[in-house]
């Protein structure tokens, strides 16, 4: 077989699969390493199986309440080894579902630890591939905390849990990020006791003040149990001393503290701390070799990885300058009710000139219909324009796509406002969160502005 290609992409996940689909689309010939599973940690440690599993404890919560909605169901269990098993099965399906998309392009995908060892060559299993360009895609993998050193049965990482087929009893969580939050929520919908420890002084500090404070109240009507501006000063003998003195013994610990990049190997890249440097079109020291996804820190979201993908390989054919602001990718926290956001929080306008407002779930006849009535949409606007939008209610992973386009479109507010919203939706709170930047909401009480 030949060995020469237009592009050599080094990863699987949905950086490195995306750039390969995009890239043949466009007629070029490419190759695609992977040494583990096609999907990277989206598909097999992350976004997927995580997802499933929080599907499963949300409907089995939901069912606890069915008595509320008229539904009798008798006496509700779940067997979480079922959960796990159709996890496992859901991963498996999209696994070989992926394989056959990729290679349904004419990607030839070879199953190998692969590193760079010159500019336009690249090594796995023996033998030398030749590229005109190479595209690192190569991911991340949990962070390491010092005194928190995961051993895969008392503490635990993220890829670790996944591998629960029966769950503990009493779990405390380390970090209240995307990862620690959202298996805060199935642990407690299973019935389990847990605790989350935040080393900053508010839960999820990367999301909007009012979120924070949401998530707060939530996390305290579920009694799950949390400190925050706290750490985990010391773990013996399955007991876990806090900086703030007091003493925890669960049954397990999860460390969900954050991810680190998989730095290729071969070649020596530039780095900016602990990720792979790359300028504005995401060329690295080499111009022919590109880093995208988790690997270069821009931000570590599987859709966010998507996107560099296919403006990197359009970069690479047409030479069309890369878009990307990672203050308009969205960020969704799934579970009940979910939580996003995109565009500047109010912290980051202080000192400008800016426009809030906040509307309350609560006053929609929708989430009163489906019992779901605690949550918020909050808007910020400058000159018109919305500069930022944090949602937590249910729908909150779809409304919030409304806001993106609003974003990247630079739409002013008066002519969103000709768009019609329908009744009864959570989307009529989008369309009253921008009435109310100028006090005009028509669900809530008049306000002095």
């Amino acid at each position: 077989m030949e060995n020469n290609f237009d592009l050599g992409i080094i990863g699987g996940g949905p950086a490195g699969y995306s750039a390969a689909i995009r890239a043949a689309q466009k007629g070029l010939k490419v190759v695609l390493f992977e040494k583990s599973a096609m999907g990277g940690v989206c598909l097999n440690k992350g976004c997927i199986p995580t997802k499933t599993i929080l599907h499963c404890s949300d409907l089995y919560k939901n069912l606890k309440k069915a008595e509320k909605f008229g539904i009798s169901t008798g006496e509700i269990s779940y067997n979480y080894e079922k959960v796990f098993n159709r996890k496992n099965e859901i991963v498996e399906k999209l696994q070989k579902s992926l394989t056959k998309l990729v290679q349904s392009h004419g990607v030839q995908i070879t199953q190998a630890y692969a590193k760079v060892i010159e500019a336009e060559k690249i090594e796995a299993n023996g033998n030398i591939y030749q590229c005109k360009n190479i595209i690192l895609a190569t991911g991340s993998q949990p962070m390491q905390i010092k005194g928190l050193e995961t051993d895969g049965t008392y503490i635990l990482n993220s890829d670790d849990v996944l591998n629960l087929d029966k769950l503990p009893e009493n779990i405390l969580i380390i970090g209240s990020g995307a990862i620690g939050v959202e298996w805060a929520r199935i642990f407690n919908a299973f019935d389990k006791t847990v605790t989350v420890v935040e080393l900053a002084d508010r839960l999820l500090p990367a999301a909007d003040i009012d979120v924070s404070k949401r998530l707060d109240r939530l996390f305290k009507k579920s009694k799950i149990k949390f400190y925050t501006d706290c750490k985990a000063d010391k773990i013996e003998n399955k007991q876990v001393i806090l900086s703030n003195g007091q003493v925890l013994s669960p049954d397990i610990v999860l460390c969900a503290a954050g991810r680190e990049p998989v730095i290729p190997q071969g070649i020596e890249f530039e780095k900016e701390g602990r990720f792979v440097k790359v300028n504005d079109n995401f060329q690295t020291n080499y111009t022919n070799i590109y880093a995208i996804g988790d690997l270069n820190g821009k931000l570590q979201l599987a859709h966010s990885a998507v996107h560099q993908a296919i403006a990197v390989v359009d970069y690479i054919i047409d030479k069309k300058s890369v878009h990307f602001d990672k203050n308009n990718i969205p960020s969704v926290i799934y579970g009940n009710p979910e939580i996003a956001w995109t565009g500047k929080t109010e912290e980051m306008l202080a000192g400008t000139d800016y426009k809030v407002s906040i509307f309350p779930v609560a006053a929609l006849g929708k989430a009163f219909a489906d019992d779901e009535t605690d949550g918020l949409v909050k808007v910020l606007s400058v000159n018109n324009r919305i500069a930022g939008a944090h949602i937590i209610c249910p729908e909150a992973s779809s409304l919030i796509h409304q806001f993106v386009l609003m974003i990247d479109n630079e739409l002013k507010t008066d002519d969103i406002l000709k768009t019609v919203f329908a009744h009864p939706t959570y989307s009529e709170a989008v369309f009253e969160s921008i009435l109310g930047l100028d006090g005009k909401s028509l669900s809530l009480p008049p306000v002095k502005l």
